[in-house]
Order: C-alpha cells, then sequence, then structure tokens
C-alpha cells in the first residue's frame, strides 16, 4: 500500500520535523492509521489547540495536490515505510517522513557513503584537500554526500561527479528551488553521474535559515562516516558533527593548516574531542573495512536488495568521464583569492598497481566486465569470506571498485 500522502499529512498537521509526528506514531502501525484516528477525533495522543485546528482544516487532499504536483515537476516522493527509504535514516531521532528527491536515491543504500563539511568561504587549503580526497573516494566507491552549499559541499559534489560517481545533495529548500544560485548550474553534471538532490521540505520551500540546521541531522546520517575539511568555532560543520558522532558514526578531521587560525578552530576543537585526523583518503576508507560495524552494515543492505527486492537490481555503470573543468576552475578561482594564485591541485591520477596471486585471479577474471562477488567467488573456487577480503584490500589500492548490491568491476 503507498502510504506516502498520508506520511506528507502528518507533516503538513505537525510540521516538517516535527517530533509530534514520532510520538503519534509509537502508538500507530502505519499512517493512514494515524490519519483515520486524529481525522475522526478518536486518537490517544493529547493535542494542543493548534494541532486540533491544524486536523480539521487539513484533509487528505491536500496532501494529494502536493503528490500530483512534483510529478509534474519531475520531482520524486518516498515515505518512511517505502521500500527505497534510505535506510540509513530509519533509527535516527526524529527521521524524516517523507524526502523529495531528484535523481536516484538508491544510490545511497547498499553503498558505501561519507559525508563531507566544511567552510563556505573555504581556503585554498582545505578546496584543495576536499577535492583530492573526495575524489580519490569517489573513483573507490564510495558515495559522497553533503549540503550543496559554495566551498566545501559544492567541491566535494563535483569532485565525485568528474569520476562518474554519484553523489547526494542534501538540501535545506525545495529540490526545485534555484539555490544557491551560483552552484545551480552544476546540477546537470551531479545527476548525470547518478547522484541524487535530497530535500524534507515540499516544492517551492524557500531556503530559510532555520531549515538548514535541521537539514544537518540527515547529512549526518546519510554518510556511514563524517569528515571535517574546515570549521571555525561556530561553524555549522560541527553540529553536523557533533550529530555523526551521537549516531555512532566516525568523525574525521582535517589537521588544520595554521594552528592560530580561526577558520580552523572548530578542527581543532574536534580533534581535541576525539575526531580522528586523517592524512589520505586510505586513512578514511579504512571505516569500511572487512568485518568492520560499517562493513556488516553495507554487505547487510545490499544482500537485502538483492534478496527481497522483486525488482530487477539496478546496477549504475557509471562511464569515467573526466568533467573536471568546473571543479578546477572553482578551486582554482577561490585558491587565487586566498593563496596568491596558487594552482589546484591536479585531479589524482590512478596508482600504478601490481597485483599477483589470487588478487591477480580477480582482476583476470574482472577484466571481461563486472560481477556479483558470489559469482566471482564461484568462479575462482575462493570462499566468499577470503575474497570479501581480498576485495576490499584491492579497494584500498585502486584496482577493484564497488558498485551497488555487491558488484565489482576492475579498475
Amino acid at each position: 500500500m503507498d502510504n506516502k500522502k498520508y506520511w506528507l499529512w502528518l507533516t503538513m498537521v505537525f510540521g516538517i520535523g516535527s517530533r509530534r509526528i514520532w510520538e503519534l506514531m509509537s502508538l500507530y502501525e502505519t499512517p493512514d492509521e494515524a490519519y483515520s484516528e486524529l481525522r475522526s477525533g478518536s486518537c490517544m495522543v493529547r493535542l494542543g489547540e493548534k494541532e486540533r485546528c491544524a486536523v480539521a482544516a487539513t484533509d487528505i487532499d491536500a496532501a494529494e495536490r502536493v503528490l500530483a504536483e512534483c510529478d509534474r515537476k519531475g520531482i520524486r516522493t518516498v515515505g518512511y515505510s517505502s521500500e527505497d527509504y534510505p535506510p540509513q535514516l530509519r533509527h535516527i531521532m526524529n527521521p524524516p517522513a517523507i524526502l523529495y528527491y531528484i535523481g536516484d536515491i538508491c544510490c545511497l543504500t547498499g553503498t558505501r557513503t561519507v559525508t563531507a563539511v566544511g567552510a563556505r568561504k573555504a581556503d585554498g587549503y582545505s578546496l584543495r584537500v576536499t577535492e583530492r580526497i573526495c575524489s580519490e573516494l569517489a573513483a573507490r566507491g564510495v558515495v559522497i554526500v553533503s549540503g550543496f552549499a559554495v566551498g566545501v559541499d559544492i567541491t566535494s559534489h563535483l569532485a565525485a561527479a568528474s569520476q562518474g560517481r554519484p553523489t547526494a545533495a542534501v538540501l535545506g529548500c525545495g529540490v526545485d528551488v534555484d539555490y544557491p544560485r551560483e552552484n545551480f548550474s552544476h546540477r546537470d553534471e551531479i545527476l548525470e553521474a547518478g547522484g541524487v538532490f535530497i530535500s524534507e521540505y515540499p516544492p517551492g520551500t524557500s531556503p530559510h535559515a532555520g531549515n538548514f540546521p535541521k537539514r544537518n541531522r540527515i547529512l549526518a546520517a546519510l554518510g556511514r562516516a563524517t569528515v571535517v575539511f574546515e570549521a571555525s568555532e561556530k561553524s555549522g560543520s560541527l553540529i553536523t558533527a557533533s550529530l555523526a558522532a551521537e549516531q555512532g558514526r566516525e568523525v574525521f578531521c582535517l589537521p588544520p593548516a595554521d594552528i592560530f587560525s580561526n577558520a580552523y578552530s572548530g578542527n581543532a576543537a574536534l580533534l581535541g574531542e576525539g575526531a580522528v585526523p586523517f592524512f589520505s583518503s586510505a586513512d578514511i576508507a579504512s571505516v569500511f573495512g572487512y568485518g568492520s560495524v560499517v562493513y556488516e552494515e553495507v554487505r547487510s543492505e545490499a544482500y537485502g536488495i538483492l534478496n527481497e527486492d522483486e525488482r530487477p537490481l539496478k546496477v549504475h555503470r557509471h562511464r569515467m568521464m573526466k568533467k573536471v573543468s568546473a571543479l578546477e576552475t572553482y578551486i582554482a578561482g577561490n585558491a587565487a583569492d586566498i593563496d596568491g594564485g596558487e594552482e589546484a591541485s591536479p585531479e589524482p591520477k590512478k596508482p600504478d598497481v601490481q597485483l599477483d596471486g589470487v588478487q591477480k585471479q580477480i582482476a583476470d577474471a574482472l577484466a571481461e566486465g563486472a560481477l556479483h562477488a558470489d559469482i566471482l567467488a564461484q568462479r575462482l573456487g575462493l570462499d566468499s569470506s577470503e575474497l570479501m577480503t581480498e576485495l576490499t584490500e584491492m579497494e584500498i589500492l585502486g584496482a577493484v571498485r564497488a558498485l551497488p548490491g555487491k558488484i565489482y568491476e576492475k579498475l
């Protein structure tokens, strides 16, 4: 049964991101049941005067009109009870009842994801590191999640897109709203790489200042680790990092370029509180190592896609189109303003990997095309756990890349 309109109705009555929705849903199994009880006046939750008025004034037709508008604009929706709802969000405090999106939301399920956050007015050092680290992570099959703001956010999105890899932009406004204006021209590039734009706000919602702190809980949850590239003492990135830590996620932090700079005071504070310093993309990728909690989380989601979804598995083979011009121009322009015209660092090159033994056999088997890990294990006569250990090491080396659904391809 499609419950989207009832999830939407609840947000229209109680407000977007309202915890009252989940107080109510703790008593009912489905949102349509909650709707019926509220409309009949027999709800077990005590309502305030404004809430009673909202229930009476908001008919289900209002939610249906919003969904119809989404269809007209090519905006898709997913409710909390839908199969396509990102599983990372299901168990956080106050998950969004409904999400609006453009692109492929499935790139977030059964995949390794990292949330990248940082300053809007970032300096050349943090922008170059952001580009390098996010490019390398994306090349290894990691989906970069960020907030589509100027500075670190857009740099991380473009770094992933330049590798032909999906990236997820979590917005604090409607997905159809041209904000921020200077980044809007990059939307097609992100979508062509298989990415997605997500928001809990309906079409046409303006980017009010209060939306963004609330949005940060989604940012923190979608990434299985969070990376802070540059943060001042009062940066919103610290909110995201704190939420990620509360959700049990690893928080990585770029060591400051200058320990006396206010621009990196947030970085220094995070490191003092136990955030993990990183010096390469491999440091961050290690969180996905074989046998880790995050590895098992991703593996379990991937198996869920294969075993529970009756629809054909969608495997995204994104072309490695080196669309780096926009990214290089952006970083070079910002670095020139702050670093005296220093050029942006070059796009990371694919490492020259020398393989032998089992890893060479795996690479040879993948030379003809991407394969599911179970098929690969069968062809090579390998135990599944042994194969996954070798594949994880090969990913870190940059020899193979993981695709959604436990599919691997040779780089």
